[in-house]
């Protein structure tokens, strides 16, 4: 009996990952467990033939927008170490994905030419066509834009068919569920729906950026095995904004 072969739904996709999944078990700095649990999960997806980039942000190391008044330091300088804390984050997955034999490329919005390639939309999409795992650090290389934004504007640049958001949790919540056990998920919302309600699970710029291009946003649990795969594939995991 012939096994039936798994399709993807999604043949391009730009995944968002905060800084803090990277701290993992720890309270803050880079668990490489998890990098290399999502390696493993980048792997199956890109074994569909899937093209896949990604977004990271950089809040295990350091926040910019909090701690540019905690230590009375300018926003623009502490978003600037915000931006270089983003760059560990995506260097510390290459290293994971190469060790899974994954082909990788980390592209920088700020320039650092020994140790990323400078971020080219033209190049990027090649890479992505070669099958290549392409990571995004350095957010938009300008301060007061969030790595959310960052990740909405690479995907309409690139030309997505979806914006992946992963968290630790299983979707969007009506509050924080890891607080209140009476939060509520949903499984399906819109775009002025996100905003009205208040829901922080991307800033306004990001999601007016994915309204305006009708760029749809999946929210779910990537720390749950195999997760990854099914959302790629269309199954209904997490929540889908549109």
């Amino acid at each position: 009996m012939k096994t039936k072969k798994t399709s993807a739904k999604y043949k391009r996709i730009l995944l968002k990952l905060s800084g803090e999944a990277f701290s993992g078990r720890y309270s803050h700095g880079i668990d490489t467990s998890v990098c290399a649990h999502l390696a493993k999960q980048i792997k199956e997806i890109v074994n569909l033939g899937v093209e896949i980039s990604l977004v990271v942000g950089g809040g295990n190391i350091f926040r910019g927008v909090s701690k540019s008044s905690e230590l009375q330091m300018q926003r623009t300088v502490a978003d600037y170490m915000g931006m270089l804390a983003t760059v560990l984050n995506g260097l510390a997955l290459q290293n994971a994905l190469e060790n899974q034999g994954i082909p990788s490329r980390v592209m920088t919005a700020i320039e650092m030419e020994r140790i990323a390639e400078p971020y080219i939309r033209l190049r990027a999409v090649r890479h992505l066509e070669k099958k290549r795992v392409v990571i995004f650090v350095a957010g938009t290389g300008n301060p007061y834009f969030t790595t959310d934004t960052a990740a909405a504007l690479r995907s309409v640049e690139i030309g997505v068919d979806a914006l992946f958001k992963g968290t630790k949790v299983d979707g969007v919540y009506s509050c924080d569920p890891l607080r209140n056990r009476k939060a509520k998920m949903f499984k399906e919302l819109n775009y002025m729906q996100v905003i009205n309600k208040g829901l922080r699970i991307m800033d306004t710029t990001a999601i007016s950026l994915c309204m305006e291009n009708k760029l749809p946003i999946i929210v779910f649990n990537f720390m749950q095995k195999g997760n990854l795969k099914k959302v790629v594939c269309g199954q209904k995991i997490g929540t889908i904004i549109r």
